[in-house]
């Protein structure tokens, strides 16, 4: 069996989950209808950072809010698919639209809609408090729960394995957003 970090050298892109991977899953319901998820600005950090760098990053998830798309605008994420009933075709049209195989990407779930999408990609990560069924596919399971940084561990880990994670001798520090 090929160690995950082994795997990470090929990667090109990074799918993520949002409530769960993103949020550690609380949302907060108004009356009104509204809701509201809580992310880490650490996470955010590493999703803009790896965008500048040039890897695709994108958004599979169930949920519906114009929070998510804006929050993922914000870090120059334009490929955020929400609503999806069937995460693996929905995959596999980001992979095909992308011009990407499976095996350039990292596909990060915490639950049972993200089971099928994760076992078609090049890495499949989880939060450290993933459902048992996601924890048991998974190439790599983050010491990080969910929204609390396991979307920076697996990004961080990945961009320093190819030699693109930030050097303070031969770089500016960018004022990129959370």
């Amino acid at each position: 069996m090929i160690n995950y970090k082994e795997k990470l050298h090929d990667i090109k892109a990074f799918v993520f989950d949002f409530d769960g991977v993103m949020t550690d899953g609380s949302v907060w319901t108004y009356n009104n209808g509204d809701v509201i998820r809580c992310a880490d600005v650490k996470d955010g950090y590493a999703i803009q950072y790896a965008v500048k760098r040039g890897y695709i990053v994108a958004i599979i998830s169930g949920a519906t809010s114009l929070s998510i798309d804006n929050r993922m605008k914000a870090l120059g994420v334009s490929q955020c698919m929400t609503g999806c009933s069937n995460k693996l075709q929905t995959l596999r049209d980001f992979l095909s639209r992308n011009q990407l195989q499976e095996s350039q990407v990292v596909c990060m779930g915490d639950d049972i809609p993200d089971y099928q999408m994760m076992r078609h990609c090049g890495v499949a990560a989880c939060p450290a408090d993933a459902a048992t069924e996601i924890k048991e596919i998974s190439d790599y399971i983050s010491i990080r729960p969910g929204g609390k940084g396991c979307v920076r561990d697996i990004i961080e880990q990945t961009l320093r394995l190819q030699g693109q994670w930030f050097d303070p001798a031969n770089e500016e520090h960018d004022a990129l957003k959370w």
